[in-house]
């Protein structure tokens, strides 16, 4: 199974996944051109205070590749911008706890401190939720590219249901499969019976 394959590009999904990659990296590209505007350190761990938060010089530059990567998914759209949002959004993640650990160190070469491992978490977060929206549920709806793709034989079914609804002038959602006859005419359940009783009643009544 091919992941391209699983969402048509024009499905109304694509433009959550489109505008969740573009807004997340103008973000980042800002933040990395501030920096590179401000002549920062490249490796200076101290790092110097950018819009709220600590940069220096390689973090600038790691701003600006991962939001033109961001920019460049949005402009692809379809499943590569969703993929594309759930792995850099996994980084994020991955990259506030690795940093966390090397505050006060030597090794923090990208001067993160903590307000930057907050915004790194939380840009993850909103980023990695962009991506597995209508894509990662159990409680996907029927019409799903993603539901459709993953389960084939339960769409199939569904697909035969409207068909033999359709057949009969019913609009789908109707009564199930069950419901209908041979040849796709309505059964005779007790339901039936009670009905007749009634139009009988009342010609009864409209002939007296």
């Amino acid at each position: 199974m091919k992941i391209r394959d699983e969402l048509p590009m024009d499905h109304r999904l694509a433009g959550v996944y489109r505008y969740g990659a573009a807004v997340s990296g103008v973000i980042l590209l800002v933040f990395g051109i501030l920096g590179f505007a401000n002549r920062l350190d490249f490796f200076d761990t101290t790092g110097s205070e950018i819009a709220g938060l600590s940069s220096n010089g390689l973090l600038s530059l790691v701003s600006v590749t991962v939001g033109t990567l961001l920019i460049a998914g949005a402009v692809i759209g379809g499943n590569f911008a969703s993929t594309l949002n759930m792995t850099v959004g996994a980084l994020f993640i991955l990259s506030g706890f690795t940093n966390l650990a090397l505050l006060e160190t030597s090794a923090n070469i990208l001067a993160f401190r903590m307000p930057n491992v907050i915004f790194s978490f939380l840009m993850g977060l909103v980023i990695l939720t962009f991506g597995m929206y209508g894509r990662i549920s159990g409680g996907l709806p029927h019409d799903n590219p993603y539901w459709l793709r993953r389960h084939p034989e339960q769409a199939a079914a569904e697909e035969e249901r409207r068909r033999r609804l359709a057949a009969v002038g019913i609009s789908a959602p109707g009564p199930a499969p069950e419901a209908l006859g041979a040849g796709g005419t309505r059964g005779t359940g007790p339901d039936r019976p009670a009905l007749n009783r009634d139009n009988h009643r009342e010609s009864a009544q409209g002939r007296a």
